[in-house]
């Protein structure tokens, strides 16, 4: 093998290889934020601990729509106070406002960022697609609480409150399309 050959040979590997890593980064950094809570990534959980911890946390829920889908998204009550630990729900409302079905797909955050490990969602809308007929109204419920060792740790114990934010974009289904 030439120097040449070589050089070649392994420039391509290096392509290979850096575009199995572009193609791999999307999903590895998805499930990454999802387990760490990194980037206000609210986690999953399967009950609450129950109101362990003294004191209260605002929180503030909010609602937009990608200008492609013709839904009204708001939640029903826009602050509340929680106890962390406690298992709190709330809902959200969604309408149709078209003459066909519209499936839609909630992306959601929390803010600020360092508490996305702290909240937790037990039952929530965002984690399936959401189809409404035409004209349809839909009130999705959000189960969550924030875990109380958010008053511990020295990133977060001041925050007083934190807002949850749901974004709804629309899916393109084979149903949809008809």
């Amino acid at each position: 093998m030439t120097p040449n050959t070589r050089t070649a040979s392994i420039m391509a590997g290096v392509v290979v290889f850096m575009a199995g890593l572009a193609a791999a980064s999307p999903p590895i950094y998805r499930t990454f934020c999802s387990l760490t809570g990194f980037g206000g990534t609210p986690l999953r959980a399967e009950a609450a601990p129950g109101a362990i911890a003294a004191g209260q946390v605002g929180v503030r829920f909010d609602a937009n729509i990608h200008p492609g889908l013709p839904w009204r998204f708001e939640p029903e009550q826009t602050t509340i106070q929680v106890k962390p630990g406690a298992q709190t729900k709330i809902f959200y409302r969604a309408q149709n406002l078209s003459a066909r079905a519209w499936t839609g797909q909630a992306a959601y955050n929390v803010s600020p960022d360092q508490v996305g490990k702290y909240f937790k969602k037990i039952q929530c809308f965002c984690f399936t697609e959401q189809t409404l007929k035409a004209g349809q109204t839909v009130d999705m419920p959000v189960v969550f609480f924030v875990d109380p060792k958010i008053k511990q740790d020295p990133d977060t114990k001041d925050i007083d409150e934190i807002t949850l934010s749901y974004t709804f974009y629309p899916v393109e289904t084979e149903a949809a399309a008809r």
